[in-house]
């Protein structure tokens, strides 16, 4: 009888991998670096088990929309209180926070769980192709 193999947490050691965000676009870039979070690019993946790798993403500011979505794409939040809509416009984000415009298209593809919460710590998001990293050595990755 063959048996499904289940990875257990910590013996799995992750890798650092390194995203260039340079003219990529955006949705297609998140959904490969949230896969890479995941660990599914694994043959051991596991659901309820965190076998991903962490992920360095530079130029940040650089990550590129199609179509009209650069004119119309707009971000929301709540603030908690009455009348606490707040909306930016696609085109203010990507010059004031390059790097939270990545983070919400990686996060909104990540488990709305405390496994996703923990694979979400794992990304890394830098303007510029400057990162602190070095020391681990991330390896390029294409996407």
């Amino acid at each position: 009888m063959k048996t499904t193999y289940l990875a257990k947490p910590g013996h799995d050691i992750a890798k650092w991998r390194l995203v260039d965000a340079s003219d990529r676009v955006l949705g297609r870039m998140a959904s490969k670096v949230a896969m890479m979070l995941m660990g599914k690019h694994r043959a051991q993946y596991t659901p309820h088990v965190d076998t991903g790798d962490f992920v360095v993403v530079v130029n940040a500011e650089r990550v590129k929309l199609t179509g009209k979505k650069a004119a119309s794409k707009v971000y929301r939040h709540h603030t908690g209180h009455i009348g606490g809509l707040v909306e930016r416009p696609f085109k203010e984000m990507i010059v004031e926070k390059p790097e939270e415009v990545v983070e919400l298209a990686v996060r909104r593809m990540l488990p709305k769980t405390k496994l996703g919460r923990r694979m979400f710590s794992k990304l890394k998001v830098y303007r510029g192709g400057q990162h602190p990293h070095a020391a681990q050595k991330p390896e390029p990755t294409a996407v």
